[in-house]
């Protein structure tokens, strides 16, 4: 019998592999662009990613163990779905569309889907909220260092 956290970490990873639909002019234009001095840790962030989806799902998992199969814990797998499609839909809409302002947009409307589906994981796990949050933290971060390029790369914005 398939696990659920198995179908949970298999849809996670099949989701994020939408990232990769970008083309090599995609990721020339991207290397271009000029990123603020404070930006030191950009090679960290596939790692920040990794760790930041990894609890992700298993914050699923813990919301689907409490009550599985249920209308509510399958509209709010629907919430944890939406997240990870937004998060993913970042990098190739706005490697597509070389618009760092319609990055800026999907990184604050990624944070607006996190902060709600935080709030309803925590009336059913606060593990599975605690683990929500490094999301959470890193959001505006990323999001925040899109904005700063638009202001540095102004053709780009």
């Amino acid at each position: 019998m398939i696990k659920s956290w198995m179908v949970i970490g298999g849809v996670a990873f099949i989701i994020a592999l939408g990232a990769n639909l970008i083309t090599p002019s995609d990721r020339k234009w991207f290397k271009r662009l000029q990123r603020p001095n404070w930006l030191t840790f950009e090679a960290a962030i596939p790692f920040i990613w990794t760790i930041i989806f990894i609890c992700g799902a298993w914050s699923a998992y813990i919301v689907w163990e409490k009550n599985p199969g249920t209308n509510s814990t399958w509209l709010i797998m629907g919430l944890y779905l939406l997240l990870e499609i937004v998060i993913i839909a970042y990098t190739p809409v706005m490697f597509r569309l070389r618009s760092l302002k319609a990055g800026t947009i999907i990184g604050g409307a990624g944070f607006i889907i996190g902060a709600f589906l935080i709030l309803i994981v925590l009336t059913i796990s606060g593990w599975a909220a605690l683990l929500l949050v490094p999301y959470l933290l890193w959001s505006p971060i990323g999001t925040y260092t899109t904005w700063e390029m638009t202001r540095l790369n102004p053709q780009d914005a």
